[in-house]
C-alpha cells in the first residue's frame, strides 16, 4: 500500500503545494497506484510535504520519492531521453523549483494581504489569542531564510523581473510542442507545470498571474497537464495543520 501525503484543492490550485502536485503527477507517470491522505507535518522528520508511506517506510521530499520508485520499478522518467535532454530536464526542474518557486512563495507569504487570504488558513487550529504571534514568528523565520538564500535581498520588482526571465525561458523551450521535451510528457513537465499552476492561480493578487498568461503557449500547457494528471475530488477534505 502506497499513500501520498499532502493537501488537495486549495487557493484555486489542485494543491496549495506545487511539490505535492509534482509528486502526484510523477507517481502516475511511473504507474504507481496510491491513495491520498492529508499530511501531518509534525509526524515526519523534515516537517514538509509531500511524503509517501509505503509498507511502513516513510520517503520524504519529491525528488527522493521519485528516486525511490524509479529504483524499485527499474525505470526512470528520463528513459528515452538523450543525454542533452536529460540535462535540460534537470536544469529546468532546478530553475523552476529553486528560483521561480521562491518568487511565487514570496508573493504568498511575504505580502500581507495575500498571506491573510491564503497561508493563514494553515494556522486556524492555533488558538486565536496566539495565532498572530505564531504567524508572525513563522513569517519572520521565512523572511530571514529568504535573505540568507539571496532572493530576499532583492526588491519585489527585482524578484518579479527574475521570474519573468524564468517564464520566458520555459515558454521558449515549450515553443509549439505539447510538452517541454516533445509530444509526450516527461518528469520535467511534472515539476514545471506544478510551479506554473501555482504562479498562475488568480486566488492571489500578484503580477505573476498576468506574467504567465502573457505567454500564449503556457495556459494551454498547464491545462493539458491538469486534465491528464490532476483530477478533481480525489483528495480528502483539507484538515488545517
Amino acid at each position: 500500500m502506497t499513500t501520498l501525503y499532502g493537501w488537495g484543492p486549495m487557493f484555486g490550485c489542485p494543491s496549495p503545494s506545487p511539490y505535492v502536485m509534482k509528486t502526484e503527477i510523477q507517481l502516475q507517470m511511473l504507474g504507481v497506484e496510491f491513495d491520498r491522505a492529508t499530511a501531518d507535518l509534525d509526524a515526519v522528520s523534515k516537517h514538509k510535504a509531500p511524503y509517501v508511506e509505503e509498507d511502513g517506510e516513510i520517503i520524504q521530499d519529491s525528488n527522493f520519492i521519485r528516486a525511490h520508485f524509479e529504483k524499485k520499478l527499474g525505470r526512470s522518467l528520463l528513459d528515452g531521453l538523450t543525454p542533452r535532454e536529460q540535462a535540460l530536464s534537470w536544469a529546468f526542474e532546478r530553475m523552476a523549483e529553486g528560483h521561480l518557486s521562491a518568487v511565487m512563495a514570496g508573493e504568498r507569504w511575504m505580502n500581507d494581504e495575500n498571506f491573510r487570504k491564503g497561508p493563514v488558513q494553515f494556522f486556524m487550529s492555533v488558538p486565536e489569542p496566539m495565532r498572530d504571534q505564531v504567524c508572525g514568528e513563522i513569517r519572520e523565520g521565512m523572511r530571514k531564510a529568504r535573505w540568507e538564500s539571496g532572493i530576499g535581498r532583492h526588491s519585489r520588482e527585482e524578484q518579479l523581473l527574475l521570474a519573468g526571465f524564468d517564464l520566458a525561458a520555459i515558454a521558449a523551450q515549450l515553443g509549439e510542442q505539447n510538452f517541454l521535451l516533445g509530444d509526450e510528457p516527461t518528469g520535467v513537465d511534472a515539476s514545471v507545470s506544478a510551479i506554473l499552476i501555482s504562479c498562475a492561480t488568480p486566488f492571489f493578487d500578484t503580477p505573476l498571474v498576468d506574467m504567465v498568461q502573457a505567454h500564449e503557449n503556457l495556459p494551454a500547457y498547464m491545462r493539458r497537464m491538469r486534465e491528464a494528471y490532476l483530477p478533481e475530488r480525489v483528495w480528502p477534505e483539507l484538515v488545517a495543520a
